[in-house]
């Protein structure tokens, strides 16, 4: 549900709200301790199924302003989001739950036949939910069952895992600038060539951090292009 409102020329408001209720959703068990054999039968099913059905909605509400004149182009938005999901046993959010979202673009064209042109892209994102170590032990296989001795026996480091998805990665935002400039070549070609900076003030946006040894791990740091768009 949402309206639109063009209070002067040229400028346009929008806002829309949603909502979905999703009733069946496939995903894997992570409740799964038992083999789903004859020997199980049992034991109830989220508990042996590699596959259960989830139950969910998404909600949220977006605002976007958008202004059109000549060589001049700008569009701005703001996204409120809300995702929730049921198991069966525990209500969490998922991986892709963002609750803030903004993005700004513009487009600028100048010169004597507007041939060049300016893009500049600014993206500034929550952090997505993910699962926090809680603490390690060691995890001992006892691979020859009870005649192994747990008291000398060499296990490996293994993971405690606190409640799911119950903590935030950093803010995420980006800067990205392109510049072109257009060449016509012919009454139905042209040559475009092109110069793009992703992530311009090189921000350190975390791709993720090894759980064991602690290293960081991030998305594209600062990277140049350059390119040649041909038509014809």
């Amino acid at each position: 549900l949402g309206f639109e409102f063009d209070p002067v020329k040229h400028l346009t408001l929008n806002l829309e709200g949603y909502f979905k209720y999703f009733p069946q959703l496939t995903n894997i068990n992570r409740n799964k301790i038992f083999d789903d054999n004859a020997d199980n039968t049992d034991k109830p099913d989220y508990l042996k199924k590699d596959f259960i059905i989830e139950s969910g909605d998404a909600e949220g509400v977006d605002f976007s302003v958008k202004y059109d004149y000549k060589n001049i182009y700008l569009w701005v938005v703001y996204s409120l989001s809300f995702i929730h999901k049921w198991d069966g046993i525990t209500d969490y959010v998922p991986h892709y739950d963002r609750r803030h979202n903004i993005n700004i673009v513009t487009s600028y064209n100048f010169g004597e036949n507007y041939e060049w042109g300016v893009d500049v892209r600014w993206n500034l994102g929550s952090g997505f939910p993910f699962t926090p170590t809680q603490g390690y032990y060691e995890d001992i296989t006892f691979a020859d069952g009870v005649n192994t001795n747990y008291t000398n026996a060499n296990g490996q480091l293994g993971t405690i895992y606190a409640d799911l998805n119950s903590a935030r990665l950093p803010y995420y935002h980006r800067l990205d600038v392109t510049i072109k400039r257009h060449f016509i070549l012919g009454q139905y070609s042209g040559l475009d060539a092109i110069i793009s900076i992703t992530n311009l003030y090189n921000r350190e946006n975390i791709f993720y951090k090894d759980r064991i040894t602690g290293e960081k791990v991030n998305q594209l740091p600062i990277m140049p292009s350059v390119g040649l768009n041909l038509t014809f």
